[in-house]
């Protein structure tokens, strides 16, 4: 678990209620149920809108990164990495396929099953870094409809302010109304900007950090497997491996 990003959620949103209250407000009047409904319905259905609904279902699933980061096991990674040059050099190549059989990250294992087979460097290469973009394409897709909502959201929330200063204007007549209809105005402008600026911006922005440790990671193994791939003396593996580790 990201305490991090627990506290800073609750930091955020403990400041913006911190002040309202400070200044005599009250929690109650920023529950505005016709303000959230246009505001949160109104910003999924323009993000649905222009993204396909297997790259949302994506998007939405990755939120738990946030708060529950993939482990770093790049510093593991190294390890194992020694272990194979070190077996490729005394061993033969096909010692590998113990090493394979054991590796349940399918990319890693992918890559040790192209050097057990005796492709040609070259061409590992141009697979692994294929598989890497591919991967890249599909995590950023996903990311973006977080990126996407921050947005919309605030457009939307002015939007909503307006509708609400529309049901002011119909009702002008009937001081009774005014209230509510004064409230739903401000109260959607303070969601869409709120929820831009402390939920999905910040939410895009942490997913991009991760999947960018993801690519590392992968050009890491890249690198690695086609330095064993080539004969290269263990220790110079390990020192190019160094460079990803810092």
């Amino acid at each position: 678990m990201d305490w991090g990003s627990l506290i800073g959620v609750a930091l955020a949103l403990a400041g913006v209620l911190s002040a309202h209250m400070l200044d005599g407000g009250r929690i109650g009047s920023l529950l505005q149920p016709a303000a959230f409904t246009i505001v949160f319905i109104g910003t999924l259905g323009a993000v649905l809108l222009q993204t396909r609904l297997p790259v949302f279902i994506r998007g939405i699933r990755m939120l738990r990164w946030v708060f529950k980061p993939p482990q770093d096991n790049r510093q593991a990674l190294a390890r194992d990495i020694n272990l194979w040059s070190h077996a490729a050099r005394r061993e033969g190549f096909l010692s590998l396929e113990t090493y394979m059989r054991s590796n349940r990250d399918p990319f890693t294992v992918k890559g040790l099953r192209l050097i057990i087979d005796g492709i040609d460097p070259i061409k590992l290469r141009e697979i692994l870094e294929a598989e890497t973009y591919a991967f890249e394409v599909e995590q950023r897709q996903a990311v973006k409809i977080w990126e996407a909502a921050g947005g919309y959201s605030p457009t939307i929330g002015i939007l909503g302010a307006v509708l609400g200063l529309i049901h002011v204007m119909e009702n002008l007549s009937d001081p009774t109304k005014l209230g509510g209809g004064i409230a739903v105005a401000f109260v959607a402008t303070i969601y869409g900007v709120g929820f831009a600026n402390l939920i999905f911006l910040p939410v895009s922005n942490r997913l991009k950090s991760i999947v960018t440790q993801a690519i590392s990671q992968q050009e890491m193994i890249t690198e690695a497997l086609l330095a064993i791939a080539t004969g290269e003396n263990p220790r110079v593996i390990e020192e190019r491996l160094a460079a990803y580790l810092r």
